[in-house]
């Protein structure tokens, strides 16, 4: 059993790592402030080929496992999850149309989203359908060489700059379907702003990485831009959930490790009473077990990712990784601020960043709550509870 990063592993940490040092705390903060798209960082990440790194090289790709991404999402994640937001869906998010699209599907739809000329969105989550999708009622319906659809979606992050969009739909009525999880379609479609409506939702933290509602009124979607088959979307969806927690989670682990470094940094530069306050134990201690915690979630991290490439079974340890890790990095980042005193309050020392960009974690992309029913389900043999 080695716990170790392979060579190969450790030159992509390094390669990353260099990619994301001219975007430092001032960036970040410029862009938590002004609000705009980090445009420049997603663009360096994809000139250097990160963009698509578990896609076959046919397409563009760099064709490695989930556990190559989680080594260049938990690098980019220490510097917020801001900027792991805004190359998420370029590096990870097409995994549908990998695994279910037609050869011409992947060769036309990955290479521009890899190369980083096109910007894509995910439509799943609506206002009355969160993680119970089979609820959702954004309709496609059959048309002329294809469908038309109307609904909306929220919490559709970089809809504002998107060109293509990976929507979720229905495309037979929940009462008419034999199981909830039937009757739902995938496509992969050209973001038409003459049919979409934008509208941007204010948040408490990752300004920099637009949420949205969008309202679709009569999209035209040709057939050729279906991913998988007619009603057999949630199987399409479910194919990438595993990795996506793997990617969260790695990204949230990140993130905690940055945040309690400036914490252990500044408790030992700190004078109080003619000592670093870093001295005391009511500061060492909780920090101390911080850093277990985000080791802990680690291990969990790349087994999950392990079994994963693996083709083996890891729904668990891919929950209990992003739940572990959501866990980790909040108390991280708080007692971060707590370290600071009156100083984390302040922006310019950057760890109230990191606090509230945490909070996301225990709701995105799925609850610690659901996390918890799974694992008593799965896990401990116990009713289904939801």
């Amino acid at each position: 059993m080695d716990f170790a990063l392979s060579e190969e592993q450790r030159a992509i940490q390094e390669a990353v790592r260099r990619i994301c040092e001219p975007y430092d705390d001032g960036y970040w903060l410029d862009r938590d402030r002004d609000g705009r798209f980090p445009h420049e960082f997603a663009a360096a990440v994809a000139r250097n080929g990160w963009f698509g790194i578990t896609t076959p090289e046919a397409y563009g790709g760099a064709g490695l496992g989930i556990t190559e991404a989680a080594i260049v999402m938990k690098e980019i994640g220490r510097l917020g999850l801001a900027a792991t937001s805004s190359v998420h869906i370029n590096i990870f998010g097409l995994q549908p149309v990998v695994g279910f699209g037609t050869e011409e599907q992947k060769q036309r739809m990955l290479p521009p989203l890899i190369a980083g000329e096109e910007r894509a969105c995910f439509g799943v989550t609506e206002p009355d359908a969160g993680l119970d999708t089979t609820h959702i009622t954004t309709f496609a319906r059959r048309a002329d060489n294809g469908y038309v659809v109307n609904g909306r979606k929220v919490w559709t992050s970089t809809a504002q700059h998107a060109d293509r969009i990976l929507l979720v739909t229905r495309t037979t009525a929940l009462a008419d379907c034999v199981r909830p999880t039937d009757g739902m379609t995938v496509f992969y479609t050209r973001f038409d702003r003459d049919r979409i409506e934008v509208r941007e939702i204010e948040k408490m933290a990752r300004k920099a990485v637009d949420s949205n509602a969008i309202f679709i009124d009569s999209l035209e979607v040709p057939e050729e831009d279906r991913i998988g088959k007619e009603g057999e979307g949630f199987r399409v969806l479910l194919h990438g959930l595993n990795a996506e927690r793997i990617v969260a989670a790695a990204s949230a682990i990140g993130a905690g490790q940055a945040v309690l470094e400036k914490a252990a940094t500044y408790a030992g530069e700190r004078n109080v009473f003619g000592r670093p306050i870093g001295m005391n134990q009511a500061i060492q201690h909780p920090l101390a077990d911080i850093w277990m915690r985000l080791q802990a979630a680690e291990l969990m991290l790349f087994k999950a990712a392990h079994l994963y490439d693996s083709g083996q079974p890891c729904g668990l340890e891919a929950n209990s990784a992003k739940y572990l890790a959501s866990q980790a990095s909040f108390d991280a980042a708080f007692r971060a601020v707590r370290t600071h005193g009156g100083f984390g309050f302040a922006r310019e020392y950057h760890v109230e960043r990191y606090f509230r960009e945490s909070i996301l974690n225990f709701i995105a992309p799925v609850s610690e709550e659901l996390i918890l029913c799974h694992v008593a389900e799965k896990a401990l043999g116990l009713p289904k509870s939801y």
